[in-house]
């Protein structure tokens, strides 16, 4: 399989498991399971949420994409900027920690600094949820350039370091796998890369071991968020699989589906997602006009990543 191929699977992915996941947001573990008894699932819709309608996930992640393309690469203060222009136009959802620093009136080197000082928490998975489209156009850079751009994409909303790790580790797990290698075996190496004052923890949740049960937080948290797309991956054979094994964990749904899908499908490849969650697929973008991306857009998109990421 084509490394653009396997990119188109990333950005695919990540949106399919995050419109799949939606409707099941905040819902107890076993919820997916009990609307689709044989684990196959569609795009149901339901919590506020059209069938196929993509959350903030997405629409962010498309946001980071287009600038990286407009801007010829990572301009943060734009990206900044089409984040607050988004938020401002109030969409459906938005992670209440994002949404503080994005209408903090704050200038975009000091928003998300200036909400940790004050909170003293901002590890949520926010950083994770938006990652698929920067995923894959630094990944021809190799591991220290996207590992070290993730942490600076994080650090636009997110104040604690350890978002940034985590961020960083999912960069470079979706790199190896678009390479068509296994992810799952890079991650010693990956982890030797983490920052050190966030290592200890981030390997004792990633270890071959962990399970969902051991989370200490709500998956909302970036720690058990990737922990628990990595177990879907490292559990399961195929990407249908993954993702229903992912929102079957219930909580942040969503996002938990969307990183899982942004890996499995780098791994399994865009012919392993159906057509009947892919048909249905749709991403508004508030504070952009009408814009609504299609399948079409998203594949477009990943196509036009890639390449210009190569091209670097």
């Amino acid at each position: 399989m084509r490394t653009i191929d396997r990119a188109v699977g990333a950005v695919l992915g990540s949106a399919v498991g995050d419109g799949l996941g939606a409707p099941f947001e905040f819902g107890l573990p076993g919820v997916f399971r009990e609307r689709f008894p044989d684990g196959i699932g569609t795009m149901c819709g339901g919590g506020g949420w059209d069938p196929g309608e993509a959350t903030d996930d997405t629409q962010m992640a498309v946001l980071v994409g287009e600038s990286l393309l407009d801007r010829g690469g990572l301009d943060l203060p734009d990206v900044f900027g089409r984040f607050r222009r988004w938020a401002a136009a109030e969409p459906k959802d938005i992670g209440l920690q994002t949404e503080d620093v994005l209408t903090s009136g704050e200038s975009w080197d000091t928003a998300a600094a200036l909400h940790f000082q004050i909170n003293g928490r901002a590890a949520g998975n926010g950083s994770l949820m938006r990652a698929s489209t920067s995923a894959v156009y630094f990944a021809a850079a190799g591991r220290a350039a996207t590992m070290a751009a993730a942490r600076r994409l994080a650090a636009l909303t997110h104040g604690d370091g350890a978002a940034w790790e985590g961020t960083a580790v999912l960069h470079e797990l979706v790199r190896v796998a678009l390479l068509g290698e296994d992810p799952l075996t890079a991650l010693p190496a990956t982890l030797a890369a983490v920052a050190p004052a966030h290592r200890e923890r981030w390997s004792r949740v990633l270890a071959p071991h962990w399970h969902p049960d051991d989370a200490t937080e709500f998956n909302g948290a970036v720690w058990p968020c990737l922990a628990s797309a990595v177990w879907a991956l490292r559990t399961t054979t195929s990407f249908e699989a993954a993702l229903a094994r992912a929102i079957d964990l219930g909580g942040d749904t969503d996002t938990v589906a969307a990183v899982t899908g942004l890996l499995a499908g780098a791994v399994h490849g865009p012919t392993a997602i159906p057509t009947r969650w892919t048909a249905p697929l749709h991403v508004p973008l508030p504070g952009f006009g009408a814009r609504v991306l299609t399948t079409d857009d998203l594949c477009e998109l990943a196509e036009s990543l890639t390449r210009a990421g190569s091209a670097r």
